[in-house]
Parts: structure tokens; sequence; C-alpha cells
């Protein structure tokens, strides 16, 4: 038989087999190859097909003698191009079955790629995607395939860039947690770092690791790598303080928001004004900044009352939701809420404008809002659409509290929609529990345009905010205007927003004027505006013989956060420390543990109040420990002109006598209204003479000190506080009382 036969031959069965190959007929495209070989021993690729054709039958070891002859067979000089030939066969055929969604066979050839190459890059990264789309990929298979020290054998030319910014984010995106994830972002600095995309990546792979995951000491490390691409922009800046503030090393925080601050002083009014809350809200946050706070707080009056009266046109939809909540700490400092309200409604409506000028600009939902949500509901429909929007359905002093309204909802006249803001899988028991709660749950992220279109589109009946100023992305929702009726309840304050129709109080939390100085149509519930069925609590683990305090000693106790330490109020409780001998105070709270120190260590020298009688309480493990751990406490002291309000509700469960002051804003009242719902009076002060006077008798009287913890314990069966059923039926009521005045209009 000639050659040219024998080709012939050979090229016909090549077509055959490959058609096998491709056909997924294996064990016949063996057998063709074997005879390919026969017949051509010296031609290679039938050697790498026979291997391959091998390998998808799961024969790994007859597969890789295949290989190895045909290499062993050549001269010892060709192995190495002998290997890489092999390598972009096998490459290209793991390419064919990835375009086919063959993902299993593509990771296969992918290992084998990587075991004949190991330094091969781009071979690697794809075996990263390919591992991750299988979900089988680990940030242990970072070090195993050493990832890290071959990409620092690549110069940045030599690599396919849009590759890796791939494989990075995937990584970050699936296994953002583990230390060899920032390891390889690392690593991918000399060649991603001039893209704004891998600034972007870590810049969301932190802000995810910090709030979704709890994490901050590993966001700030994507944070500074992300400082050493651009060490100026001040969207970094902002998310750099927020994470050292929740990592607790607080003076880096102010740091960071004063160099924040003064690359934003020369820009717009709107940045100024940004600028400025970012700090005041990390020097109080951080406590016992009082003096320089107040220096920022009124700077911020004026930056506020300026952008008022400019009445700016801002096409920022970040800028925007920074001035929403940039009043927010006005609360803490002054009780005058007829001042603040006024700054807060003006700025309200200003974001509010600018937003909805922004949504019909950027999406086409919004102009046909009104489409989407038709006023010809009969009002004897069966069951009224009611939606629940907050970032606080988990572990949150809103989620623990607002439980107890879904506990008795009345699924019969209401249907409930969930409108979970940045919502991240958790595993966490009380996010797990609100997600059956609801008939229709949306997971939602943080875009609120998106968020609002959502809502439109369940044609929800009435809107419930749980979050107000305390979430960006929640007011801008509620600025949007996506249900009929919108109402704000629990989370806070009232936002001021236009957009929002009522605002749920009682009878004691606003003053009889409150409407003269409120956007919202406030909806008094006819006793209390919050009521639980109770509390879980734990074994304690505080006991007195550990703080080195007397058994026969007056226990008091504030447990607050370090934005809530006015100096006023702290003075108030050393007259009454002064005043009790044999007394100490137990001091616990979020904030710096070293200036609240400082702080409350120079107020008792200034009122003449022995140091040795001060005790600083580190955090406890959870909830539940908390309020046991509050039983070593004979009385609570509250805080002014911000109140507790988890911490009172906490404290009379626990049945323990609370000293509290009642002012004039919301903030400063919400002691003041559980008290009257649990129906105690003792305790309840008008003036900083009457606090003192409330601290000193409660602290000198047993007597009386046990008739409240009598009173609390019987108010368990019958006050109107610790019923959330006849609570809930008041709720309902007043959404059916809102739809019919809706339905009216």
């Amino acid at each position: 038989m000639t050659t040219n036969s024998y080709l012939t031959i050979s090229n016909n069965r090549q077509d055959q087999a490959y058609q096998y190959l491709v056909q997924g007929d294996y064990y016949q495209a063996t057998s063709f190859y074997q005879q390919a070989i026969d017949v051509e021993p010296n031609t290679k690729l039938y050697y790498w097909y026979l291997g391959l054709t091998l390998l998808l039958q799961g024969q790994e070891n007859e597969a890789q003698a295949t290989w190895l002859l045909a290499m062993m067979e050549d001269e010892p000089e060709k192995v190495d191009s002998l290997s890489s030939e092999l390598a972009n066969f096998l490459s290209t055929h793991a390419q064919r079955f990835f375009a086919e969604a063959n993902y299993a066979s593509t990771y296969l050839l992918r290992q084998h790629i990587q075991q004949i190459q190991p330094t091969n890059i781009p071979n690697l990264l794809h075996l990263i995607n390919i591992a991750i789309e299988l979900e089988i990929f680990c940030g242990d298979n970072i070090c195993s395939w050493e990832l890290v020290e071959v990409l620092n054998l690549y110069q940045p030319e030599e690599i396919e860039i849009n590759l890796l910014m791939q494989s990075l984010q995937r990584i970050l995106d699936y296994e953002p947690l583990h230390p060899s994830s920032l390891e390889f972002a690392k690593a991918c600095l000399p060649h991603l770092g001039n893209l704004y995309k891998y600034f972007a990546v870590l810049l969301v792979t932190a802000v995810k690791i910090a709030h979704s995951y709890g994490v901050p000491a590993q966001a700030i490390e994507f944070a500074k790598l992300c400082m050493q691409i651009n060490s100026q922009d001040t969207e970094l800046l902002k998310h750099l303080a927020s994470f050292y503030q929740i990592s607790g090393n607080h003076i880096k925080a102010i740091e960071t928001a004063k160099y924040c601050y003064s690359l934003l002083e020369n820009d717009s009014l709107v940045d100024k004004v940004y600028g400025n809350h970012l700090v005041l809200k990390t020097l109080i946050n951080t406590g016992g900044y009082w003096d320089e706070s107040q220096t920022y707080l009124q700077k911020q009056k004026l930056l506020l009352n300026l952008l008022i009266e400019q009445q700016p046109n801002i096409d920022d939809k970040a800028k925007i939701s920074r001035l929403l909540l940039s009043g927010f700490f006005f609360a803490y400092f002054q009780d005058n809420p007829q001042q603040y309200r006024e700054i807060q409604n003006q700025l309200a409506a200003l974001c509010e404008s600018n937003l909805q000028k922004y949504a019909l600009k950027k999406t086409d939902w919004y102009e046909h809002r009104n489409q989407l949500i038709p006023k010809n509901y009969s009002e004897h429909r069966r069951r009224l659409k009611v939606g629940y929007i907050s970032s606080c359905f988990r572990q949150h002093s809103v989620g623990w509290l607002a439980r107890w309204l879904f506990e008795h909802h009345n699924r019969e006249a209401f249907e409930l929609y969930g409108y979970f803001v940045s919502y991240q899988e958790r595993d966490e028991p009380l996010q797990e529990w609100y997600t059956k709660q609801f008939e229709i749950v949306h997971k939602l992220g943080i875009d609120s345009i998106k968020i609002a279109e959502t809502i439109c589109k369940d044609e929800i009946d009435i809107l419930i905010d749980l979050d107000s100023l305390t979430v960006d992305v929640t007011c801008e929702v509620m600025a949007l205007k996506p249900a009929k009726v919108q109402a704000t309840w629990l989370g806070w304050d009232a936002s001021g927003i236009p957009a929002v129709d009522y605002y749920i109080a009682d009878p004691y939390v606003l003053p009889d004027d409150a409407q003269d100085y409120y956007s919202e149509k406030i909806w008094r519930l006819p006793q209390s505006y919050i009521a639980v069925d109770g509390f879980e609590v734990g074994v304690p683990t505080l006991r007195r013989e550990d703080l080195n305090i007397p058994s026969d000693a007056i226990v008091y106790l504030s447990s607050q956060g370090g934005c809530k330490r006015h100096p006023d109020t702290v003075k108030l409780q050393m007259k009454v420390l002064k005043a009790v001998p044999n007394s100490y105070l137990l001091i616990k709270g979020l904030a710096d543990a070293e200036a609240i120190q400082s702080f409350f260590t120079e107020i008792a020298n200034e009122e003449g109040v022995d140091c040795e009688r001060l005790r600083f309480l580190p955090m406890v493990s959870s909830e539940a420990v908390h309020r046991a751990n509050l039983t070593i406490a004979d009385v609570v002291l509250d805080t002014f002109p911000y109140n507790g309000a988890t911490t009172t509700l906490e404290t009379l469960w626990m049945g323990i006598p609370l000293v509290t002051k009642v002012g004039k804003q919301f903030a400063a009242r919400n002691s003041y209204t559980m008290m009257r719902n649990v129906g105690i009076t003792e305790g309840i002060a008008w003036t900083d003479e009457e606090y003192v006077k409330w601290g000193i008798r409660l602290g000198k009287d047993e007597a009386l000190r046990q008739q409240i913890a009598w009173k609390l314990r019987q108010s368990r069966q019958t006050a109107p506080l610790w019923n959330a059923k006849q609570f809930t039926c008041e709720m309902e009521k007043a959404y059916k009382q809102m739809w019919q005045s809706y339905i009216e209009k």
C-alpha cells in the first residue's frame, strides 16, 4: 500500500474518531485512535486523543500512561515542547466542553493541564472559574495551586487582564472571608492597579465583609489595599472610617473621617455637609469628645441652613442619600424638636425632590408609577396588602421588638409582604424566622429604584418603614412613594420625607403639640406604640464579687452607647452617686473604652466623686446574657436627651427600677411612654432636680425598690406594654382606618 493510501485511511479514521469523541461515544473513539497509532506510531496527536478518550471514560491512570509513553519515545530535549503541545491540546478541548456547558469535563481537563504545567496562569484562572461554577472551589485551592506564587512570576504585560479581573471578582464573591482571597487580591495589584474596576471590586467586597458578614478587621485590610491605589478617594475614606468604628478602633475612625473632610472642604456645599457629618458621626459614637462634637454640630446646622436656602439641584444619587441622614445626630445633643424637626423636614423635602427627578431621568418605571398604583380598589377587599420594609429583620433591636407584631398578625385580614433591604444569606435564626412570616418575601440589595419598582408591582396598599433615618436606602424607597399609603414605625423618629403619610406614635411618646412640627400626620395608637410578650433571658455572668463591690452596696447601672453620653446627664448621675453612701455606678455600652473612661473620670472628679466607685463593663456574648446581667443593678439611670428604648424595655421586664427624665422630643420620651404603659410613675422626672431626687430616693429606699419590682412583676399579666396581641389589634385597626381615609380621598 502506498504512503498516500495510508494517509487517506488515517484521515478518514481521524475524522470518524473525532465524530465519536464529539458525540460522547468514547469507547468507539478509543478503538479508532488505537488503530491510528498502529498505522502511524510517530504521530503524537493520536496519543493526545487516545489519552483524552481514556480520561473521559474515567481511566485517568491509563490516560496519563498513554501521554507519558508518547513523550518517552521522543528525544529528552523535546519533552518540554511536547508538554506544551499536550497542554494546548487539552486547553482547546476544555474550551469546547465549557462552551457546551459540560463543566465537569472542563474541570477534569483543566486539572490535568495544571499537573502538566503548574505555572500556567491562564489555566489556573480558568480552573478557578470552573471550580466556582461547580461550587467546589474553596479558599484553600489558592494555596494548594500556589496561585499567588505563580502570579508573582508573571510580568503585568504577560497577563490576560480581563481573565484575571474576572477570576478575582468571582473569588471575592464566592470566598470573601478566606485569608487567601485577600492575599490573591494583593498579588493582583501590580497587574490590575490601574483599573478602576479593580478598585471598585475591592471596595464593594470590603463593604460586604464589614456590614453583611460582620468582620470589619478583614474589611479594613481590603480598604488599605484600595488606599494603595487612591488614598484620596472620599468614598473609600467614608467606608474606611466606618470599618474602623465598627472594629472598635475609634481613634483611627476619627482620623480617617477628618482626612476625608479635609478633601471635601473645598468642594461643593453638598460635599461639605457630608464631610462634616462624617466627622460628627465618628466623634459622637466614640464617646467622650463632647466639646469637639458640639463644634461640628454647630457647623452642621449652619451648612444645612445654607443648603436649604440654596435649594440646589443634585443629580448624584449617592450625594442625595447622604444628605438625607446628615441631620441625624441633632437629637443626641439637645431636646429641641421644634428647631431640628424644621431643618429635617426641609432637608428631607429637598432630597425627595432631587431623588424623584433622578428616578425620572434614569429609569422609566417611576414615570408610570401612577399607572402601577390604581385607585379603583374596593373598600370591601378581602385582605389589605401590607408591606414591611427594613434592613433589620435579623438580630437587631428593631428585629427583636417587631417580631411580636408578626407573631400575632391576622393573616385572614392582611396579606403580608416583606422587603428585606441589603439581605445577606447568613446562619441567623431570627432572620430565618422573619422569612417565614410573610406570604411574599423579597430578598433585596441596595438599589432603591429597583426596590421601589418591586413594591409598585406588588401593588402594596400600606407600606410600613421600620428604619427611618437609620438606613439611607429605605429612606430613598419611601421618598419614591411606591405604595398608596406609607407610614414610619418603631425604628427611629420620623424622617420628615413628604411622601410618608403617617408617623405611628402613642399618647405619651410625643407631646400634644408635636403635630405643629411634624410633616407626617401623627397617628397615635390608644396606649403604646410598642409592645412585647417578653424577652429571652440567659444565665448571668456578672457578680458583685467579681467587680470588687460589697454585697450590701447600692449598684446603679447605665447601659447605653457612647453617642448617648451627654455630659449634663452624667453630671446628674454623679450627683446621685455622691449623695448615696456605699454606692457604685456600672457603665456599659459601645464606645471607645479609653475615651469613655476618661470622660466619666473627668466629670466624677469635677463633682467630687471617688473614681473608685465607677466600674466599666465589657460587652457580653448575647442579648439574653445582657438581660440576665441587669439583675446586678438596684437602679438603672437613663440617659437624656436621648433615652433608652430596647434597654428600657429590658430593664422593666427584669423588674428593675428606672430613673428617666422626660423631654419634648421622641428620643427623650421613650422611657416615659414605656413606664406609663407598665403602670410605673416612680422614677419619672421632668427636671434635672427631680432626676437627682429620684435617683437618691430609689438608692436609699429599699422598700420602695421592692415595691416597684413587685409591681413590675405583676404588670406582666396586665400592662399594655406586655400585651403584644392587643397591640397588634390596635395596629391592624389603624391600618384599616388609614386605608379607609385613602379610599375616601
